[in-house]
């Protein structure tokens, strides 16, 4: 255990009385007590004074918002009403029924019940409106406030009143809430008859466990090869992408080390356990939201060449954070110290530390990116997050989608085909047919979906700009033909844009019938990232030259 460091300060006004101003530290300590002095008198003028009456726990509440936030966005205050939403976070645990519940439309919608959960249990399906909680009306509540009226200790019993579509009127269900344990690994499975697909969305407690066990079992299936989808993946706790990349890297390799102002708290984390596999060809999967420790897991594997990388660069959060007991079973979660992966780059993209003064940040230019070298001397570089081996950028939206997708057309429409299609054919076979798409088009007849192109936007900045020039008459003409053109080649997105739409619809269709496991083997055929990652796998020489070359900044 490491020891106690200085825990807090007393806010009194005479709290600069606290302390010995001896040393080096004599002079900051004395600013420390004298801010303290000045904000604890501040305040009670404030609280004296002010017109109206001011909450004093909001006020401070806000104070010491503004305070960490002018530091980082991971460095948080942390109140006692918070902290089971913070435990859940770390340990992926809590009371409740074991479903994704969220606000559509003004409406409280079941998004996705979990296997085995009790919300799955009691025949809630994606789709189900929840219209009252223990006779408690949702209708003007927020998610927040749903969420803490659907949680609580396992074993008590909640009442839902649902409104299905196709029903005829509202059902009552009952169902006991359960611990539940939201998994590190969502989903494992094949993707061909010899490479295996592990999705890993956390780094809660065990997931170096969970990961481990996918591995096993795909093994036993017939993987030779795997891909290790990180995409998303926000991190978690450090000691969990330890465990996780040893599974692939030799015992006593080092894994990642952090360096602090505290030098207690500077540490190498080091391989402990025999390796599960140091052969099987390996393919991580990265994207721009890929954060913190699974940043650790896709840089470590890379820094040793036991993996190649593909899809997007990564965040680059290169910061480790610990929590901290403060007074009132409150705590603060602050960052600590930075991280080092093995080839010794640190991958933070911002510096904190230095803004320009209105406040801005910079993220570090790929021109200040400094070489490192992976085990085999392949060059990499810190800052920035980690770039793949293989990047494949990610497509824009086309605003056709865009639109279908805030209106929750595509989401509305598979909770109708579910109810009007008892069963279809598995997860990676379904797929739409053209009578189908059209049934969907007829579906959107009368419903908005008007929106503004990029075009039709840079178009009303040309028409502002030209009348202020004065030359708009001149031109009018020609824009009103491109406005015409415009408006024509959206008349027909829905057709031009058939192929993405459907590949949307067929995914939300088939969460319906196979909940999250359809939902990810619905994308094999058309998710880029893993179209590449086969490729990569199912060509040896091309893989044994990506873990030979250098990698672009």
């Amino acid at each position: 255990m490491l020891k106690k460091t200085f825990a807090g300060l007393l806010v009194a006004g005479t709290a600069w009385g606290l302390f010995s101003f001896k040393g080096d530290g004599s002079e900051r300590y004395f600013d420390i007590a004298k801010n303290l002095d000045i904000f604890a008198t501040l305040f009670k003028e404030v609280n004296t004074y002010y017109v109206d009456d001011v909450a004093p726990s909001k006020l401070v509440r806000t104070g010491i918002d503004a305070m960490l936030k002018s530091l980082d966005p991971y460095t948080n205050y942390i109140p006692e009403d918070d902290i089971e939403d913070f435990r859940t976070m770390t340990t992926g645990q809590y009371g409740g029924i074991g479903a994704l519940v969220g606000k559509r439309d003004g409406r409280i919608i079941v998004s996705l019940p979990h296997e085995g959960s009790p919300a799955q249990k009691a025949g809630l399906i994606i789709g189900d409106e929840i219209l009252k909680i223990d006779g408690v009306d949702l209708a003007k509540k927020s998610d927040n406030e749903v969420s803490k009226l659907l949680k609580g200790q396992a074993g008590t019993i909640v009442k839902l009143e649902i409104k299905r579509f196709g029903a005829d009127k509202p059902m009552t269900v009952e169902l006991a809430r359960a611990n539940i344990q939201i998994n590190n690994v969502p989903y494992f499975g094949m993707v061909t008859p010899d490479i295996g697909y592990l999705q890993l969305s956390g780094f809660t407690v065990d997931a170096g466990r969970e990961v481990r066990n996918a591995v096993v079992k795909l093994k036993e299936q017939g993987a030779k090869k795997v891909i290790l989808d990180l995409r998303d993946n926000p991190g978690g706790l450090l000691n969990e992408s330890v465990n996780i990349s040893n599974l692939f890297l030799p015992r006593g390799k080092d894994i990642v080390s952090t360096k602090s102002k505290v030098a207690d708290w500077n540490k190498m984390y080091k391989a402990l356990d025999e390796p599960l596999d140091l052969q099987m060809p390996l393919v991580v999967l990265t994207s721009s939201n890929s954060a913190s420790a699974a940043e650790i897991v896709a840089g470590a594997l890379q820094d040793y060449d036991r993996a190649v990388l593909v899809g997007e660069r990564t965040f680059g959060k290169g910061l480790v954070q610990m929590t901290r007991p403060l007074s009132y079973n409150s705590q603060l979660k602050v960052t600590t110290a930075k991280y080092y992966i093995p080839s010794g780059r640190c991958i933070q993209a911002i510096d904190y530390a230095h803004r320009d003064a209105d406040g801005t940040l910079h993220k570090t230019p790929d021109s200040l990116r400094v070489a490192f070298k992976t085990a085999s001397g392949r060059v990499v570089y810190d800052g920035g997050g980690i770039s793949p081996d293989v990047e494949v950028k990610e497509q824009p939206v086309p605003d056709i989608i865009r639109k279908l997708v805030s209106k929750n057309y595509i989401f509305d429409y598979a909770t109708r085909f579910r109810a009007a299609n008892p069963t279809i054919s598995s997860a990676q076979t379904f797929r739409l047919s053209d009578a189908e798409y059209q049934k969907f088009m007829a579906y959107l007849n009368g419903k908005d979906i008007t929106y503004s192109t990029d075009v039709e936007k840079a178009l009303d900045d040309m028409i502002k700009k030209a009348k202020e020039d004065k030359h708009y008459d001149e031109v009018k003409g020609d824009i009103e033909q491109i406005k015409k053109k415009v408006a024509t080649n959206k008349g027909n997105d829905l057709i031009r844009f058939k192929p993405e739409i459907v590949e949307l619809l067929e995914q939300e269709i088939v969460s319906r019938y196979y909940l999250q496991k359809g939902l990810v083997e619905a994308t094999f055929n058309d998710d880029k990232n893993i179209v590449a990652a086969v490729e990569v796998l199912n060509n040896p020489t091309r893989y044994q030259t990506l873990l030979t070359t250098s990698s672009k900044k």
